[in-house]
């Protein structure tokens, strides 16, 4: 069945980068887009980047855009998240997502803390 678990979130000092990965299993991960979403306390869910099966095309929400970076390794079956230049703003859970056959997936979550 398909499994999505992310790691690599923490707490990290304003400024500071963290890279997040997402490994993925049951399913033929190089034929699908792959995201990051956020959920932060009090705000709604936020689809924060997408990258192609291929990793030829990358799409990123606007408040993240020239700070995140999402990238793929096909052989390891893994997407990433580099967040780099972080802000107390970018507190939240992040979440990696996939849509297979009109069905939605998600991993267990990775809490990223922005605090000085």
């Amino acid at each position: 069945q398909v499994q999505l678990v992310e790691s690599g979130g923490g707490l990290v000092q304003p400024g500071g980068s963290l890279r997040l990965s997402c490994a993925a299993s049951g399913f033929p991960f190089s034929i699908y887009p792959m995201s990051w979403y956020r959920l932060a306390p009090g705000k709604e869910r936020e689809l924060v980047a997408t990258i192609t099966g291929s990793g030829g095309s990358t799409n990123y929400a606007a408040s993240v855009k020239g700070r995140f970076t999402i990238s793929r390794d096909n052989a390891k079956k893994t997407v990433y998240l580099q967040t780099n230049s972080l802000k107390p703003e970018d507190t939240a859970i992040y979440y990696c997502y996939l849509q297979r056959q009109s069905r939605d997936y998600w991993g267990q979550g990775t809490q990223v803390t922005v605090s000085s």
